[in-house]
């Protein structure tokens, strides 16, 4: 019996992150594939090829993704960019849904922001109790008025859904950087800490 038991544990761990690994990527193939929804209908792969192939549409969302930045890059095409986003902040509703969701995105994909750029270690939910955060920036607007320059904005993910979590505002003195990266904290994190960084680092010997 224990030796069914211990092929058992084996077959499951090799099955089940492989069979989560097909389901994901089968989720976002599915979904990238209704772009194809905006093709002329004679357009469609499966039309033309007579039967279908799962994936044109992640190519076509990638073309579409590198025109539009290929076009937002230019003179005309930030002229362009501009005119739609001060129509969009004209528009009730959608002005305050739209220019929430840009600065999110603007922070988390600019070259030259910080966010979610450095692992930290901090201490949550109470002293003593340590856990992984990403550094998301600094305070700003009138909480940087009531806060030292010394603190920190920090993201505390949650285990195993990192999408949920808790922002917080923390003393340098108190964040701890890690000497990891961003994919290996978040899977440290992920895994409930099963999942270790592939290589140890040497604790860093000062803090930011």
């Amino acid at each position: 019996m224990s030796s069914i038991r211990r092929w058992l544990l084996a077959g499951l761990l090799v099955l089940v992150p492989l069979a989560i690994t097909l389901w994901v990527l089968d989720w976002i193939v599915g979904t990238l594939d209704q772009t194809l929804l905006i093709l002329p209908g004679a357009w469609h792969p499966d039309r033309l090829l007579g039967f279908h192939i799962p994936g044109f549409g992640v190519l076509l969302t990638l073309v579409i993704v590198l025109l539009m930045g290929a076009i937002a890059s230019n003179f005309f095409g930030k002229k362009l960019v501009s005119w739609g986003n001060a129509l969009l902040h004209r528009i009730p509703i959608v002005r305050s849904i739209y220019s929430s969701v840009k600065q999110v995105s603007d922070t988390l994909f600019s070259e030259s922001g910080d966010a979610f750029r450095q692992a930290l270690l901090v201490q949550w939910p109470r002293e003593g109790v340590w856990t992984i955060g990403f550094l998301t920036g600094f305070p700003g607007g009138d909480v940087a008025n009531h806060l030292p320059d010394d603190y920190l904005s920090v993201y505390v993910p949650t285990t195993p859904n990192p999408t949920g979590g808790y922002f917080v505002m923390l003393k340098k003195s108190e964040c701890v950087e890690l000497k990891m990266s961003v994919d290996e904290a978040l899977t440290y994190v992920i895994s409930m800490g099963v999942v270790v960084p592939a290589k140890p680092f040497p604790a860093p010997t000062q803090p930011l």
